[in-house]
């Protein structure tokens, strides 16, 4: 046999192990709410070469690949056990297991690891919690695709209503259309049909109520049979408390928006102080998408290192708010042509790291150039540090950052030589670390961190609802603080 058919022997090996996952990874989800990850990455509802190429993925990160025939012992395990709602990173369990010389047999450990998950420390499945979408814009579409997604999975989160302005004729077809086909983000995982009489567009069986409205404090949810509503405004319309206030209407306990808030409203960056959040809380913002991206690298390298002062420059895609051809704009210069321009503006972002880090001292100043690309931006995060470090330390601790710290579904790594911005189209994490144009000297480091400021930012925002709705799952094993 040649090396070639080695090769591919066991390949196919590994290809027919990850479709024995499939249905296992998929009964766990829908039957005990259970979601399996791998470094933080869900294999929910993944295809057999999704489930290997994250599998190999471990490999730019931790050194070596981490394979199928690895973690299905870890899989098989998980089904013997009486789990409750949950997330359980098998990846985590492989690689802990290896280390671990007790001498204990897989089952033994698995069910040592995960148990707060298990029998009479397992939690309760929630009930639903209605969730309204307040605009259908970028944002909005994407965060509706991921509310769909995870319905059903016991995360508590139903869709129930957007909310727009009227737009003519065919007006919810349109829309459905748009739900349906991205020109970034690719087709909609499923199917979707409309309901004209009705106003309902329905998504993989969910039914959500088109709502036609100018003027917030006109709609009462709760004749739509909505109550107790999550409302995400995603418009930017209205950014303080007064202005945020008026959605909160019959059917409607809590409003989250999408934009950075205003005067006293709380800036959230999931991972970071999204636990300042206090249950009577009922306004609160997400912050920007350059804000989410920033953040946790900061703090990862403020508990290490601290930080003295430090300035970002981000390097945006063009967004909605420019003009595709030169036109009057408020702005100075967002008038001018985005896909034909790279365009200085301002960024919010720096000034923000202040509520979502009020224990950070150092000053952080910020300025942005949107450029000619559709979607995915990098920011450029000079800081200086509170001691002297390398380079190869600074990456060894943002690698294991990404891997096992509370901030591992915040803050992703690759060395990959050739990325480019478009390799990051998709990614659910809030920023990622490019290992290769990294500096360090002495007390100065110089970040590139990647983020898709649509995608990325959206699962943040999920992040968020759900850690407000007391359904945000404990991960298991626990990550490391």
């Amino acid at each position: 046999m040649t090396v070639n058919d080695d090769s591919f022997t066991n390949w196919k090996t590994r290809e027919e192990i990850a479709e024995s996952m499939i249905p296992i990874i998929g009964k766990l989800h829908r039957e005990q709410d259970v979601t399996v990850l791998l470094h933080s990455r869900s294999l929910v509802n993944k295809s057999v070469v999704s489930i290997l190429k994250t599998h190999r993925f471990a490999r730019q990160i931790a050194g070596t690949e981490l394979s199928v025939t690895e973690t299905m012992p870890f899989l098989q395990a998980l089904t013997t056990l009486d789990l409750g709602p949950s997330q359980i990173d098998i990846a985590l369990l492989a690689e802990t297991y290896r280390t671990d010389d007790r001498g204990l047999s897989v089952e033994e450990f698995t069910a040592e690891a995960v148990a707060g998950a298990t029998g009479e420390n397992k939690i309760e499945r929630s009930e639903s919690r209605d969730v309204v979408l307040y605009g259908f814009g970028r944002i909005g579409r994407l965060v509706a695709r991921l509310l769909i997604e995870k319905a059903g999975s016991g995360n508590g989160l139903r869709l129930r209503a957007i909310v727009v302005r009227g737009g003519g004729d065919q007006d919810i077809v349109k829309r459905a259309s748009l739900l349906r086909r991205d020109s970034i983000h690719g087709q909609f995982q499923g199917t979707i049909t409309v309901d004209e009489a009705n106003s309902k567009i329905i998504a993989n069986g969910n039914e959500i109520k088109v709502i036609y409205s100018d003027d917030p404090t006109s709609v009462d949810y709760t004749a739509y049979g909505i109550n107790n509503a999550i409302l995400i405004d995603n418009t930017g319309k209205w950014r303080d408390r007064a202005g945020l206030s008026k959605h909160l209407r019959p059917g409607i306990a809590k409003v989250v928006l999408t934009a950075p808030g205003k005067g006293d409203v709380p800036n959230v960056v999931h991972g970071v102080n999204h636990d300042m959040i206090k249950p009577d809380d009922q306004i609160l913002s997400c912050a920007s998408c350059t804000t989410n991206a920033i953040v946790p690298p900061l703090k990862a390298m403020a508990d290490e290192y601290g930080v003295l002062r430090g300035h970002v420059e981000t390097i945006h895609s063009f967004t909605n708010d420019q003009n595709l051809l030169d036109n009057y704009h408020n702005s100075d210069r967002r008038g001018r042509s985005a896909p034909l321009n790279m365009v200085i503006t301002e960024t919010g972002a720096a000034s923000a790291v202040a509520k979502a880090l009020p224990d950070l001292k150092a000053t952080i100043t910020g300025s942005s150039i949107r450029v000619p690309v559709p979607d995915v931006s990098i920011a450029i995060l000079s800081l200086q540090l509170g001691r002297e470090t390398t380079r190869e330390e600074v990456l060894d601790h943002l690698r294991d950052v990404s891997l096992t710290s509370p901030l591992k579904r915040q803050i992703d790594f690759t060395t990959a030589p050739d990325a480019v911005s478009s390799d990051f189209i998709g990614s659910r994490h809030a920023s990622i670390v490019d290992a290769g144009p990294t500096k360090v000297e002495g007390d100065n480091a110089i970040l590139y961190l990647w983020y898709d400021n649509e995608f990325g930012y959206s699962c943040q925002v999920i992040r968020v609802v759900q850690h407000v709705s007391g359904v945000e799952y404990p991960t298991y094993p626990a990550p490391a603080v």
